[in-house]
């Protein structure tokens, strides 16, 4: 044993030997590559983000520790092309030789070839070379640090450095800072010589970030500039600019205190050759001008319109409502001129769609003589009144070996001259399945197809006014949509039929958006019900083991082969056996009410659905841009289905329930149910593009009334590319069942998720991952402890998923695979749970576009 213990402390030491030897490879002698960076301000260590982004030179970048961008600079050949014409004249007839195989030119040319020189430019393009101390840096990052400090208000803050030079040609810097006291802001006081913007300045001073008191920050008079400037330009300050705000800060003699000034000069005005002095002004909107044109008329001839005040101007007959155009303009006549009143414009005319972004300019009205006039010129472009789509696509899933899928559309713009969009979409798939569910044996035995129509109104399409519950600067629009689709030789062939109802509005704090589907309605019909033990093989199989031990009549049986159940006549006999107690061996309990829940799900599954329904969704988020690697997503949603048909149901003439006690319409038993989602995304970025992100979901469905359990369509499952990567979609769950139906859902989820995603060199990127999460069955009719949630026992029940990933950024989009590991399965029985499947043989491959949160 400790001959063994002694061998792997060897291999390890000399791993170890070699790998930091490999570091240095490409470092030069009397140079010495940097370790790291060791900051300590008074006397405490300060190796955090802001720190470090103060640093001109940082170490080598690293994925858990290993420097794979070195390592792969290091593995080029420092001199490629060198080296080969260094080869060819190492040997005396080399050179003659290579020419008899090829030309002079070919020979010049393989130096340049990816087998030569071209791998190894590879690897130094894609790789990193050595960070090498380099004094002059580290004085500029000393100096930094210093300048650093003395914004934060460490006038007297005392920077050094020191390099530990260690074996192996590595060093250490060290940077020392010694702060100091702050300086405190004391007395605060204005000079602003217009005495109508002195005014606007003391209505608000009480929101100034610059406060007696508060340790001098740099930051707050950088935000306190830009607050005022924002300020005063949507008070009428037109022509006030940041550069008109400046300070005065006294710190002599005055015992680590900052004394501040705040000066706003009057504004200068630049006149020809010229320039003088005078106070601003505050500006009013004398006139508000609407341009644009109308693309399908030849007639030049110039349309106006006046309109509550505003005019509309168009090269040819003006070919939209005027309150349409009105409704997305903010800038009335009359108003005081505001910076946000143009944003809000430019928003609300883009949101139209109808038109390219506008443009918008303001000029001074030469008819006020008091020069505080403006006026606005608006300028729109319009898109093409029709737009046609087409696309097309060829599939391969675990249904269909191929298929071809395509789509063609039209789009409509202001179809009815209120800026309104029609929508109308044909779409279509055929393909090509082996799958032992699907009898037609032509080679495109696979179909579908569907119409969508949808038009979208930029308002609140409602019979009463909403404008004081939803006004016009949240930007409201309305969206109504319709759509058939058709399934043949697909699982049970369904027809469904969905429409849509919809509000959307964003209210007036930035990134909030609501989302109110007042009707949300889908009728699903199951053509094809008889097929159903063919798709959910699962069930078929524990159905047909029951009918084998327990002896049901040989007639139930394929003649061909008599150990399977024909289907549906001889499952439905053996069913209906066991329920009625017809069966000539007697049956246990636990197997009798196993054989019953395959018929609950079967009736479950293949029942007719009418879901009419609303929900109400509201999102924040902090994200600014794409680029934005620290923020969160906020997700909450609502949903009630069946209250308003339960309300009508009395006066319904066909109320013919399907339960004992349950209502119908047109012989289909409509659902019932309450629903509510919570879902959180944070992203935190850790410099050097690391990025850890989460997400915590938690969903629950309550049926009542009508219903005992949750339609298919709106219940939840486990697994998949976008959920717990361990597991294949519907594989999951519920709870520690072990996922033995085909398709497992149920009515709780929660789930949790967690990565580290990393840049290994290009656009090739990484992530390390883990996932946390399960389905369970509550307040429904499960009732078996395996499948429902139990309060806090049921926890033991969440599975965990672990695993590597890796993505290539196309920049418009992202294609991404990620290998998960099942590293804790609640399936298993206790003691077998933990790594019993973490295997490659176990694992799950999940292709997928973009992020996954």
């Amino acid at each position: 044993m400790r001959n063994i213990t002694t061998k792997i402390a060897l291999i390890l030491l000399l791993g170890l030997v070699f790998y930091s030897c490999s570091l240095v490879k490409r470092v030069p002698e009397n140079k010495h590559l940097l370790e790291k960076n060791d900051i300590t301000v008074n006397g405490e260590d300060k190796n955090d983000d802001d720190h470090n982004a103060q640093m001109y030179q940082l170490p080598n970048t690293n994925i858990l520790g290993y420097h794979v961008r070195l390592h792969l600079f290091n593995l080029a050949t420092p001199n490629a092309d060198s080296s080969y014409h260094a080869w060819l004249e190492r040997k005396p007839g080399r050179h003659e030789f290579m020419q008899s195989l090829l030309s002079e030119k070919q020979v010049q040319r393989l130096g340049n070839s990816f087998i030569v020189s071209g791998f190894s430019n590879f690897l130094k393009k894609t790789g990193e070379p050595p960070v090498l101390v380099d004094l002059a840096r580290v004085k500029k990052s000393r100096n930094r640090l210093y300048a650093y400090y003395y914004k934060k208000g460490y006038f007297r803050a005392k920077t050094a450095y020191t390099v530990d030079t260690l074996e192996n040609k590595r060093a250490i810097v060290h940077y020392t800072v010694d702060t100091g006291k702050p300086y405190i802001v004391d007395s605060i006081s204005t000079s602003i010589e217009t005495p109508v913007l002195d005014s606007l300045y003391n209505t608000s001073k009480a929101d100034a970030m610059i406060k007696k008191g508060k340790q001098y920050n740099e930051a707050d008079f950088t935000g306190e500039r830009d607050r005022i400037t924002t300020y005063f330009r949507n008070r009428g300050a037109y022509t006030f600019q940041q550069n008109n705000v400046s300070y005065v800060v006294d710190t002599v003699n005055t015992d680590y205190k900052a004394n501040v000034d705040i000066v706003i000069d009057n504004e200068s005005v630049r006149q020809g050759d010229s320039t003088f002095i005078r106070p601003f002004k505050l500006y009013k909107i004398s006139q508000v001008n609407i341009y644009t044109q109308n693309p399908t008329s030849a007639d030049q001839s110039i349309d106006s319109v006046s309109y509550n005040g505003f005019r509309l101007f168009s090269t040819g007959k003006l070919n939209y409502r005027p309150k349409a155009l009105t409704d997305a303009v903010f800038i009335a006549p009359g108003s005081t001129y505001a910076d946000f009143r143009r944003v809000l414009t430019s928003r609300g005319l883009t949101n139209l769609k109808v038109f390219n972004y506008p443009t918008i300019q303001y000029v001074e009205d030469s008819t006020d003589v008091s020069g505080q006039s403006l006026i606005t010129n608006i300028y729109l472009n319009p898109r093409k009144k029709f737009r046609f789509n087409v696309s097309a696509d060829f599939l391969h899933s675990n249904i269909q070996d191929f298929g071809i899928q395509g789509s063609l559309g039209v789009s409509i713009r202001n179809i009815f001259r209120g800026a309104e969009i029609l929508e109308i979409s044909t779409r279509g798939n055929i393909g090509s399945s082996r799958d032992v569910a699907i009898k037609d044996n032509a080679f495109f035995n696979i179909l579908e197809y569907g119409a969508d129509a949808k038009i979208t109104f930029p308002r609140i399409f409602f019979p009463f006014n909403t404008e004081r519950v939803i006004p016009k600067n949240m930007i409201p629009s309305t969206i109504l949509s319709v759509g058939l689709g058709r399934q043949r030789n697909i699982g049970l062939d369904k027809e469904n039929f969905t429409g849509i109802l919809s509000y959307n509005w964003t209210p007036l704090r930035n990134r909030h958006t609501a989302k109110l589907d007042l009707l949300n309605i889908q009728y699903i019909r199951n053509v094809n019900a008889g097929n159903y033990f063919n798709v959910y093989t699962s069930s078929y199989n524990a159905l047909n083991e029951f009918a084998i031990k327990y002896n049901a009549p040989a007639q139930y049986f394929e003649p061909e082969n008599p150990q399977e159940l024909i289907i549906e006549q001889g499952t439905t006999s053996f069913i209906t056996d066991v329920a009625n107690n017809a069966l000539p061996s007697p049956i246990t309990a636990d197997d009798k009410q196993a054989i019953a829940r395959i018929e609950e799900r079967r009736q479950r599954l293949t029942e007719n659905n009418l879901i009419f329904a609303s929900n109400f969704t509201y999102t924040t988020t902090t994200r600014e841009n794409l680029t934005d690697n620290t923020f969160f997503i906020f997700k909450t949603k609502v949903e009630s289905a069946g209250a308003l048909l339960s309300l009508l149901g009395g006066s319904l003439k066909e109320n013919k329930g399907i339960d004992v006690g349950a209502r119908s319409v047109f012989n289909v038993q409509y659902s019932q149910y309450i629903k509510g989602e919570l879902d959180f995304i944070k992203h935190f970025d850790l410099g050097r593009q690391k990025v850890l992100a989460m997400r915590a979901f938690f969903g629950l469905a309550v049926p009542y009334g009508n219903s005992n359990s949750i339609p298919f369509t709106r219940s939840y499952f486990g697994g998949g590319s976008n959920d717990n990567r361990a597991w294949q979609s519907y594989s999951l769950g519920p709870g520690r069942s072990g996922g033995l139906n085909d398709f497992n859902e149920a009515n709780l989820k929660m789930a949790y998720s967690a990565e580290l995603r990393f840049n290994i060199f290009g656009k090739l990127n990484g992530a390390i991952f883990g996932d946390l999460g399960n389905i369970w069955n509550v307040f429904d009719q499960e009732t078996d402890p395996a499948y429902t949630f139990n309060g806090f026992s049921s926890f033991e029940d969440l599975a965990f998923g672990t695993g590597i990933g890796f993505r290539y950024d196309f920049n418009f989009f992202v294609v991404r695979f990620d290998v998960g590991f099942k590293t804790y399965n609640p399936g298993n029985p206790e003691g077998n749970r933990w790594f019993r499947e973490y295997n490659f043989s176990n694992s799950v491959l999940n292709v997928g576009i973009n992020y996954p949160f």
